[in-house]
């Protein structure tokens, strides 16, 4: 004769199945906290990465306009026209990847800049990969050198780099790489730097 289960045991029984299916719904609720954690903190590790990779490409540009010392207006202008704010340098450009065949000066420098902003420092299998995502760069010549006596006006600029951001924020007021990166311009994030370069040889009293 079988025997069949008392009233209490089937309680007993009852109860450690509900106990269990409450269990693994809590479990299940951290694990999918603990990988949005997970997820946040990776999304800011490259946030922080892509950053210092703009920092690095924003000094490799203003110490190329310091070493290459522009005197005249046609010499500084010719970072600017490289590199301006309606057509930025990097993502999307036309410099070629050669940049041996482009004239010495700002274009030059302009062109190699590129291809940094493209990533071309660090490649895997053969990709580039070393820069951020979108990387671009701007050249903005704010005043124009003059060595003229009594003027003696140094040239100034201010050099940018934009790249896609991983979360939204405050879109920049930086028109650099502007209504580059989508419809929602929040993404886009911006370092930027003023330059000038000296006229030693120009005085200000004639």
């Amino acid at each position: 004769m079988l025997n069949r289960p008392q009233p209490g045991e089937r309680a007993a029984r009852g109860t450690s199945l509900v106990e269990v299916l409450v269990t693994l719904v809590i479990t299940s609720y951290g694990v999918l906290g603990l990988t949005g954690l997970m997820n946040g903190m990776q999304i800011v590790e490259t946030e922080g990465y892509e950053r210092s990779q703009a920092l690095v490409l924003l000094a490799d540009m203003t110490e190329r306009i310091s070493a290459g010392n522009p005197l005249t207006a046609d010499a500084a202008g010719a970072y600017a026209a490289a590199a301006g704010v309606a057509a930025p340098a990097g993502t999307g450009d036309s410099q070629p990847p050669d940049c041996s065949a482009v004239a010495a000066g700002g274009a030059r420098d302009v062109c190699e800049w590129s291809n940094a902003l493209k990533g071309a420092a660090e490649r895997i299998a053969g990709n580039k990969v070393g820069a951020m995502s979108g990387a671009r760069g701007c050249v903005e010549l704010l005043t124009a050198p003059d060595a003229t006596a009594g003027t003696c006006t140094p040239a100034t600029f201010r050099v940018s780099v934009a790249w896609q951001g991983q979360l939204e924020s405050v879109a920049p007021s930086s028109a650099c790489g502007k209504n580059l990166y989508g419809a929602k311009d929040s993404t886009r994030r911006i370092l930027a730097q003023q330059v000038t370069v000296g006229l030693p040889q120009c005085t200000l009293h004639e």
